[in-house]
């Protein structure tokens, strides 16, 4: 019952499983006390009726509020450990789940991320996993157990009357079957709303992340009216959902309890034939309304069950993904940069193709190309960021693809066009450069990066909150704070992704100046458009269509009449009003 498809099919740890166990042991044991109640309502009742129709002895009240103090310290036990097994450890599992997504989100390359929609990425991990929670703690062990306590019920009742037993019981398989069959509707619905639900959830996260551009362009009405399709639209497909479901849940539960007029029209029929008493008859009575009682909850909550088996799909997808694993040790010969026969295709498109050069250590390897040539993805499978199709990548003659990225990673520095910035200081976002550096490492950092310029004139000096992504920032200072987290890093290999493209000619200067300190010594792979920002690199290496056109040194490409290098140089120089 509780093996491995039942595991995935519910995205439960070993702990989860286990969780599940206890949940449904407990679940069984307080149905069967609480049948015992019954029990002890029965004996009561018996001799009332005894002593009314043959004149016997009322009961003695000593034992009978001995066996109901009995009852109701064992009842609250038993509730007591069903709800720590059902709750309680479920808890701890949502903490564990959520803690085990973050390390497994951790350890995935970053085209992982390329390929899924973030929107959709962060619904899995808060919607999915808050609806899961529902459902451990809910669901699974009220049903699991109630079928195992329902079971042991009937054995008993249809070796004590099989017809009346036949005649209690027959609508539970039936509603649990009319239930089942509709299974598969239901995850149609849910695989449908929460494709919705992801449709408005980019809608949102669109609209903010656009919002200078869409009021820039008068587009406020037409952005609204469609994230007002997309809601609606969502909320359509959750009422059809709620819907279909309901009608099957509302039918099951009346044909389930059918049972008490079948019992009642049985037992009428065989107490008039002088098969049973009257208080045979009374005690199926009170069965009956113990044994649906457990299933009310369960009906009730079995359409978020079925909505679970999407969700915890969508939890397995995570982690079923390959990760980026490794040696923990990396002691590399020097830190050149080897790619060998490099191959790498993104959603079954080519992006390079036999990719082969090297960036020594101590040189500035500069990548050039027109747009979608592949210099962008070379710098990122040389930091193992994305994982590479064919061929090798080596690092000081390491094969990178042997060693773990976050110990891999611990030699890079990278400084791109897009800088990411926190809504914290200006201290502690340059410090994410080095884990516990000292506030005057941040600023000779900084100092050699040449923010002190605009710091200064900040209200509080470091201390001054920059707002989101750098929000309160320019340009070229959020530039100068992403060069000040790789000087404090001092790491042997630095990566340059059209760091100063964005910039004025003023800070670009700047930028510049800072790049020289951070540059000294080592082993740096920078890509640009502009040439005459990479005129000053030792190497060339030229990309066009994913392969390697021309690499050599630059005064030896723009020697060359038929160098794409010069032709690019030459288009650039023409549009800019200089000359070559």
């Amino acid at each position: 019952m509780f093996g491995k498809e039942f595991q995935r099919k519910y995205a439960l740890s070993d702990q989860g499983v286990k969780n599940a166990r206890a949940g449904t042991f407990w679940t069984v044991v307080v149905n069967l006390v609480v049948m015992g109640g019954m029990g002890i309502l029965y004996l009561m009742m018996q001799g009332f009726v005894a002593t009314l129709t043959d004149g016997a002895p009322l009961p003695r009240p000593l034992p009978i509020l001995l066996l109901v103090a009995a009852f109701l310290l064992l009842s609250f036990f038993t509730h007591l450990q069903q709800y720590m097994a059902t709750y309680g450890l479920v808890y701890g599992e949502v903490k564990n789940t959520r803690i085990s997504l973050a390390e497994r989100l951790r350890k995935l390359p970053l085209g992982y991320f390329g390929k899924r929609d973030l929107a959709d990425l962060t619904e899995t991990i808060m919607g999915d996993v808050n609806r899961l929670e529902h459902v451990w703690s809910h669901c699974l062990g009220y049903l699991y157990g109630s079928y195992i306590s329902t079971a042991i019920i009937a054995v008993m009742l249809f070796a004590y009357n099989w017809k009346l037993a036949l005649a209690c019981l027959w609508g539970v398989p039936v509603a649990f079957a009319l239930l089942f069959g509709s299974r598969e509707l239901a995850k149609r619905h849910s695989e449908i709303t929460k494709a919705a639900g992801v449709q408005v959830s980019d809608g949102i996260q669109e609209t903010l992340e656009n919002i200078r551009e869409i009021r820039a362009t008068n587009q406020e009405k037409r952005f609204l009216k469609a994230l007002n399709d997309k809601i609606d639209y969502h909320e359509q497909t959750m009422l059809k959902g709620e819907l279909s479901t309901g009608i099957f849940v509302n039918t099951a539960s009346v044909i389930m309890r059918l049972g008490v007029a079948t019992t009642i029209l049985t037992g009428a029929k065989l107490i008039l034939s002088g098969q049973i008493d009257f208080m045979t008859l009374f005690m199926f009575l009170l069965v009956i309304t113990r044994v649906y009682a457990p299933f009310d909850q369960a009906l009730a909550l079995i359409a978020e069950m079925f909505m679970s088996q999407i969700s915890a799909s969508r939890l397995m997808e995570i982690y079923d993904a390959k990760t980026a694993e490794g040696m923990e040790r990396f002691a590399p010969d020097g830190h050149d940069i080897e790619l060998d026969n490099v191959g790498f295709a993104y959603d079954d498109n080519d992006v390079l193709a036999g990719v082969s050069f090297t960036a020594k250590e101590g040189e500035v390897t500069a990548l050039v190309g027109p747009s979608g040539s592949g210099k962008s993805t070379c710098a990122r499978l040389a930091a193992r960021l994305w994982e590479l199709d064919r061929g090798s990548i080596r690092v000081g003659g390491v094969d990178i693809s042997t060693i773990d990225p976050e110990t891999l990673l611990t030699d890079y520095s990278m400084v791109f066009q897009d800088v990411v910035l926190f809504d914290d200081t200006v201290m502690e976002n340059i410090r994410l450069g080095k884990h516990g550096a000292t506030d005057e490492e941040v600023r000779a950092a900084a100092g050699a990066a040449n923010c002190d310029e605009f710091v200064e004139k900040l209200p509080q000096g470091y201390a001054t909150p920059i707002g989101e992504n750098g929000a309160k920032l320019s340009g070229g200072e959020r530039q100068r704070i992403s060069i000040a987290r790789a000087l404090l890093k001092d790491a042997p290999i630095v990566l340059l992704d059209e760091a100063t493209a964005s910039l004025d000619v003023e800070n670009e200067t700047k930028v510049q100046g800072a790049l020289s300190r951070l540059l000294a010594g080592k082993t740096v792979l920078v890509i640009a458009h502009r040439m005459r920002t990479v005129e000053a690199a030792d190497k060339i290496v030229v990309l066009d269509d994913g392969k390697v056109a021309e690499q050599g040194r630059p005064e030896e490409l723009l020697a060359d009449d038929d160098s794409i290098f010069r032709h690019m140089a030459q288009l650039q120089a023409a549009s800019a009003g200089w000359s070559i």
